[in-house]
Formats: structure tokens, C-alpha cells, sequence
């Protein structure tokens, strides 16, 4: 495939899951979120992605007064600049398209290209954000890097909110016989991977413990793909796809793998096959006094 082609891939990937993580997410640790915000929040967000968590915002009642996202992919930053505001638009916002993103009422909403562990010390070094958002992220990266940073960005009151959180378990449907060992390995290879970590909402929660940071909740958020009646909602069957491919590279030198997946993307083509990865979704104050820990 041309870069090209994997440019284009990435963006209706990102597209595509944004339906199986609106149905993820923890309504109760969310709902959480939106009570413990100020009216106008100051917010920053790590790997943003193609920048439709700010529609999400806007959706949930959220008016932020400045919105700062990074991502490490120049090419997903031009295309959130672009689809950003058009969302917004077709929900009702009037967003203006800017060089960098969008303005809507005196807010300015920009999305930049860069190592967001870098980046955003660099821009709101005083610790005045009043939300860092970090959607499926906190497992791509060192999680004490990602800690430090909230703690440098993140005001004294502030909270991270970082749902869809990996925690180490994927499921697929129907039964294969090669599955524990296949998906072992796939986990084993993310391990491998510096920075990475399968079992990262786990570890997290290790981590604000040994820092008394603030818990403010913690809930279950499965990603759940699922065929109905033979079909799958939306661009989901693509989604579903691209998870295939993922596990599929990462264990090609695996027995049995190849096999393996010849039978899941088959059973994909004939709306059989169901998905479940397991997330935790996760609210903290990284600058706050250690308390209660609300669990699922």
C-alpha cells in the first residue's frame, strides 16, 4: 500500500471507531467528568487523534474556553483541522475554521503535530489546564512520562480524564483453537514495544497510588463489535478489520497464525465474527490529595 493508502486507512480507522467508542465509554465516570468541571474549562488534550473528542464536548455540554489538541501524526492533524469543525457545524456549532482548527465564540480549538509528552509541557508549562483529556493513549506511551506531564500541565484542581484505557484482554467470537496462543503473543508483542504497555489501566492505578493522586472514578468501557443479523453497524466491519490486521502483524512469526487469521477475516466477511477488548475508563486529579477510589 502506498503511504498514501495508509494515510487514508488511518483516517477512516479513527472515523470508523469513533461509533464503537461513543458506545464504550463509562456513562457513570463521564457523567462524573461533567459534574467536577468548571463552566468553561481550559482543556488539552493528548493524541487527539482526528479531533472528534471536541465534538464529543460540545455534545456533553461542555463549553471549553481554549482547547489544545497534539497528536504525533502531521497527517491526522491536517485532516482533524479539517473534519473538526465541519462536525461541529453539522451538530448545530458555529465553528470557523482556522489555520489551525477552529474558532467557536471566543474560543480557539487547535490541533498541532507532535510528541504530546514534549509538546504540551512546552505550551501550558504553569500547570493551568483545567482538563487533559487522553483517549486511548495512556497504553502507547510510559506511563510515568504520561503522569509527569499531567502533573506539569494539569492545574492544582485539574483532572485527567483518560478513557478507553487497554487493560490486557481481547475476546473474539466464535472460538478458534488457536486463539490463547495467538492473542498471548499479540499482548506479548505490545509489551515489547517500548513505551507500550497491555495492561496499562491496571498499572495506572498502581502508578496514582504510589503518587497520592485523587481517583475520582474508574469504570468498565469494552470496545464491543458485534454483527447483527449478518451486518455490522456503521464502518464498523472496517474497524474490525483493521484489528485483524494489527494482531495479525504483530504475531506473523506465530504457529498457526496465519490460519488463524484467514478464518477471522472470513468469518468478518460473513458478519459472523464478534470483538471485545477489555478498557477501563479512568478520572483523576494528578495534583490531588489521595481519597476514595470509585471503582466500577
Amino acid at each position: 500500500m502506498t503511504d498514501g493508502g495508509h494515510e487514508h486507512a488511518r483516517r477512516r480507522y479513527l472515523a470508523a471507531k469513533r461509533s464503537v467508542d461513543e458506545r464504550a465509554r463509562n456513562r457513570r465516570v463521564r457523567d462524573r467528568l461533567l459534574a467536577a468541571l468548571p463552566a468553561e474549562p481550559r482543556v488539552a488534550e493528548a493524541g487527539c487523534g482526528a479531533g472528534l473528542t471536541v465534538p464529543a464536548l460540545y455534545e456533553w455540554g461542555v463549553r471549553p474556553s481554549s482547547y489544545h489538541g497534539v497528536d504525533v501524526d502531521a497527517g491526522i492533524v491536517a485532516f482533524a483541522r479539517h473534519v473538526a469543525p465541519r462536525v461541529l457545524r453539522r451538530r448545530g456549532f458555529d465553528a470557523v475554521e482556522t489555520g489551525r482548527g477552529c474558532r467557536v465564540g471566543d474560543a480557539d480549538l487547535e490541533f498541532a503535530a507532535g510528541d504530546a509528552l514534549q509538546a504540551l509541557p512546552a505550551v501550558d508549562s504553569a500547570g493551568e489546564v483545567d482538563l487533559l483529556l487522553a483517549q486511548s493513549f495512556l497504553d502507547l506511551v510510559p506511563l510515568g512520562s504520561a503522569l509527569d506531564v499531567a502533573e506539569a500541565v494539569v492545574s492544582p484542581d485539574g483532572l485527567v480524564y483518560a478513557p478507553l484505557t487497554f487493560d490486557g484482554d481481547t475476546v473474539f467470537q466464535p472460538a478458534h483453537p488457536a486463539d490463547d496462543r495467538v492473542l498471548a503473543a499479540f499482548h506479548d508483542a505490545i509489551d515489547a514495544t517500548p513505551g507500550r504497555d497491555s495492561r496499562a489501566a491496571r498499572h495506572v492505578r498502581e502508578h496514582l497510588r504510589e503518587r497520592d493522586a485523587h481517583v475520582e472514578a474508574v469504570g468498565s468501557s469494552d470496545w464491543i463489535v458485534r454483527p447483527v443479523d449478518g451486518a455490522y453497524r456503521e464502518d464498523e466491519r472496517f474497524f474490525l478489520g483493521c484489528i485483524l490486521s494489527f494482531v495479525a502483524d504483530a504475531v506473523s512469526d506465530v504457529d498457526g497464525a496465519e490460519e488463524w487469521s484467514s478464518t477471522r477475516h472470513a468469518q468478518l466477511a460473513r458478519g459472523e465474527l464478534t470483538y471485545v477488548a477489555r478498557n477501563h475508563d479512568l478520572l483523576f486529579r494528578p495534583g490531588g490529595t489521595a481519597g476514595a477510589d470509585h471503582g466500577e
